[in-house]
């Protein structure tokens, strides 16, 4: 595959992973896939990786695992990306030599993002008082209730504040670390990252396609998954209801329902979050005029792909492709 294209500086690709005793082992491991591996196809201007620990000694993770580190909290001092797995508890206070450190981080420019119940670290340090922010719905309440400043957004697997980015749960750390590499190296680069990962680049819709019932039967996957098949194939084509219920051999109504359990929600919905992602890399990667962008997405014109760009992302897409495809 050709080099990675970097948006990053020198001194910015340095990733410092937080480690602690108890610590999150799947959430520590996303993060090291995603940034610590070796990837030599992407050439030399890939990201450097670090662990910081915030206990001395050999910190002791989840499920036995003993784990030595790289440095202290003063690895965060030179670090482009902090990133805070799952916390010991929702309700585990958070070390003020902790908090102060992501404020400096932050402060001069580092980015910050939290896997799950890490989100509970960055309130406490104050990074998210009137930011949006998600966590795992199983903590959205006490995050609402302890921090009543942060403009929590649920349902959905990452939210993007710029230099400061939460995650819902466990495996939406996934999700967020692969955007995170298609904001530094292009979507060509995350792509190849999810294809060593055998993951989705991208998946649409958010947490209510994860909690009760999102694994469909087989039968089910046999019938629904071609249609979420044919739909990605083409998104700039009209998809009727009744169309994708011929297409299953089932009653509008049957397939309405199924839909809705296979993937948390509406043909129409889901459709338009793969023409949004659509969208989205197309400004990513060239330079077309905002017409051609909505008609290649699926979108009639460039006012429909700004009304919903805009109501999705709370930005516009020619804002957009200006901070993904920064200018020398």
């Amino acid at each position: 595959m050709p080099k990675s294209q970097a948006r990053l500086s020198p001194a910015d690709r340095l990733v410092v992973v937080l480690a602690y005793d108890g610590l999150c082992t799947f959430e520590f491991g996303v993060a090291v896939e995603v940034f610590g591996l070796p990837r030599p196809e992407m050439g030399p201007d890939w990201y450097r990786f670090a662990v910081a620990g915030l206990d001395p000694g050999p910190l002791r993770a989840e499920g036995g695992v003993r784990l030595l580190v790289d440095g202290g909290l003063d690895l965060l001092d030179h670090a482009g990306t902090i990133v805070v797995p799952g916390w010991r508890g929702a309700d585990r206070p958070v070390p003020q030599a902790l908090a102060t450190a992501l404020r400096a981080a932050a402060a001069r420019g580092a980015r910050i993002l939290s896997i799950c119940s890490g989100v509970f670290v960055l309130a406490a340090a104050g990074l998210l008082d009137g930011r949006r922010a998600t966590t795992h719905w199983r903590h959205a309440a006490a995050l609402a209730a302890r921090h009543p400043g942060i403009r929590f957004t649920p349902d959905v697997l990452y939210v993007d504040e710029g230099p400061i980015l939460t995650s819902a749960g466990s495996a939406a750390g996934i999700d967020l670390c692969l955007h995170l590499v298609r904001r530094d190296f292009g979507p060509a680069a995350a792509n190849a990252v999810a294809r060593r990962l055998v993951v989705p680049p991208h998946r649409d819709g958010g947490q209510a396609q994860v909690v009760a019932g999102a694994v469909p039967t087989l039968h089910e996957a046999t019938r629904i998954g071609p249609l979420l098949d044919a739909m990605r194939a083409a998104p700039a084509r009209d998809w009727p209801v009744a169309h994708l219920a011929a297409r299953a051999g089932m009653s509008p109504r049957t397939l309405l329902r199924r839909f809705s359990a296979a993937t948390g929600t509406t043909p129409a919905r889901w459709l338009l979050d793969l023409r949004l992602a659509r969208a989205r890399d197309l400004l990513e990667q060239a330079d077309p005029p905002l017409q051609a962008v909505a008609e290649a997405a699926g979108f009639a014109t460039a006012a429909t792909l700004r009304r919903h760009f805009r109501r999705r992302y709370a930005v516009t897409p020619a804002a957009y492709r200006a901070a993904a495809r920064p200018r020398d």
